[in-house]
């Protein structure tokens, strides 16, 4: 058990539990800081409604823990977004998308009145740019992006035997100069065939929270 992504998940509890009420729906990231957090909100789910999920994952593990999972159409307002990240600068833009769900991340985290990042303290970095950036990318304009990609200065890698949970596939890029993350996000984003990138400079964190041993 890792005792810092733990930590930083009870820390998250504590944080979200003044803001909500029965009739909260609150928003579940993806990946392994994340299935701690599942496991310490399962311990206060009589306190609010459910959830929205990021990925088919979480909401597997939600119904497993017996918090009804809501889809996002079907609610109006989304309290809190708890999710974790693969690196975190100190003007809290984010690389996400590890574990290929950041697009859904994405939307969730924008639909949410407030977004809180949990990591633990390995993710915390100077600048943003050591781990790959997982682009999204629709199968049949994966060969377009690459090569636009290069053109950006990316070394494009396709994440083998992956699809994502909207059935498309992930190029992790390498190599992408990453001091303006924000007008890399856009930029990335503008290509077409590409549904989303892993930067979260645009819809980045209002907290974070450092989970240490």
């Amino acid at each position: 058990m890792s005792n810092s992504k733990l930590n930083a998940s009870i820390e998250a509890i504590k944080y979200i539990k003044p803001k909500i009420d029965f009739n909260s729906v609150i928003g579940v990231g993806t990946g392994s800081t994340v299935n701690y957090f599942i496991e310490e909100l399962a311990k206060i789910k009589h306190l609010f409604k459910g959830a929205v999920s990021s990925s088919e994952a979480s909401t597997k593990l939600l119904e497993n823990y017996g918090i009804e999972v809501f889809e996002l159409n079907d609610v109006d307002e989304i309290i809190v977004y708890v999710d974790g990240a693969d690196e975190v600068d100190p003007s809290h833009n984010l690389i996400k998308g590890g574990g290929g769900a950041h697009t859904r991340e994405k939307i969730v985290a924008s639909a949410s009145n407030e977004f809180v990042c949990i990591v633990d303290e390995s993710k915390l970095v100077k600048v943003l740019g050591n781990f790959p950036l997982p682009i999204e990318v629709m199968i049949r304009s994966r060969s377009y992006v690459a090569r636009e990609i290069v053109k950006l200065g990316g070394v494009p890698e396709l994440r083998q035997n992956f699809f994502t949970d909207q059935d498309n596939q992930i190029l992790d890029v390498t190599n992408l100069k990453m001091d303006d993350p924000l007008t890399l996000e856009k930029n990335i984003n503008l290509i077409a065939g590409v549904l989303d990138n892993g930067i979260f400079a645009k819809c980045k964190p209002q907290k974070v929270i450092v989970g240490r041993n």
